[in-house]
């Protein structure tokens, strides 16, 4: 059924095979995910080996591949590591960068980014523990505009406020031509205020990761409709989802082959030009 689209999977989470358990595991208890049993049933841990033979399963055509600096002097060794993949699986893999806000180096952590040929910068506010519009934040989506690289960027969660809809939208106000893809349709677990209030933002894009499994198909179908099916791009949250699980539970909401064409691979095709 897939093998008629390109699809890329906009949202991947890869580690080095000695520390992918531990990571994914931390993944689990930080979203209290082990609890529930909900997320990451797949069996899946983050390395590249995983990923790559998931993809090849269900013919995802490519993947961003990205990883999260938790502390500031992480950012350059994370970086490097992503790079490397990506130079490894050049056609299989798009890379994004991190930035810490608590970096000394934070303009030289960015061009070596850059020099490494990675495509844009990731984001993740509870996880790094910032609020998106903290001055010392701002300073990042400042450097990601002059370098016009897009920002995937963490969004929501009803435990915190530190990315939630009002903090986004004054980012997405000071920089109107810097691209933010917001994971999580916008807002985790806040899935009905977030298009509410962003929907109407022309450089605000969402990716649909980590949100079908708490949507019922109705209400995943009408986010869709309130971004538009030329904002919306695919994504897994690899390794906490089953790519094949999340293509079909979007190929169920009943969206013509133009709007399934956005959403898997065009529009973040345009956004990376390629």
């Amino acid at each position: 059924m897939y093998n008629k689209f390109k699809i890329i999977d906009s949202h991947c989470h890869i580690f080095p095979d000695k520390i992918a358990r531990k990571a994914t595991d931390s993944i689990d208890i930080f979203y209290q995910i082990s609890e529930t049993g909900v997320i990451n049933g797949c069996g899946f841990v983050g390395t590249v080996k995983a990923l790559i033979n998931q993809c090849d399963a269900v013919g995802v055509e490519k993947c961003l591949v990205t990883s999260v600096a938790t502390t500031p002097h992480h950012a350059q060794s994370i970086n490097s590591f992503i790079a490397s993949e990506v130079e490894l699986f050049p056609d299989r893999f798009i890379g994004f960068g991190s930035l810490h806000p608590e970096s000394e180096a934070l303009e030289e952590d960015a061009e070596h980014l850059i020099e490494l040929g990675l495509k844009g910068v990731k984001l993740h506010p509870d996880i790094q523990n910032f609020k998106v519009d903290d001055p010392k934040v701002i300073r990042i989506f400042e450097i990601c505009n002059e370098k016009k690289l897009p920002v995937l960027l963490h969004t929501g969660d009803s435990r915190y406020d530190n990315s939630n809809p009002d903090r986004v939208e004054r980012i997405l106000k000071m920089f109107p031509d810097l691209i933010i893809i917001g994971a999580h349709f916008g807002g985790w677990s806040i899935w009905d205020k977030a298009p509410e209030i962003l929907c109407k933002y022309k450089n605000f894009y969402v990716d649909t990761c980590s949100s079908f499994y708490a949507l019922s198909k109705k209400r995943a179908r009408e986010i869709i409709d309130l971004y538009g099916a030329d904002k919306v791009i695919f994504g897994t949250d690899f390794p906490m989802w089953k790519q094949e699980e999340e293509l079909k539970f979007l190929f169920d909401l009943g969206l013509s082959e133009e709007e399934l064409e956005s959403i898997l691979y065009d529009n973040l095709a345009k956004i990376l030009k390629i």
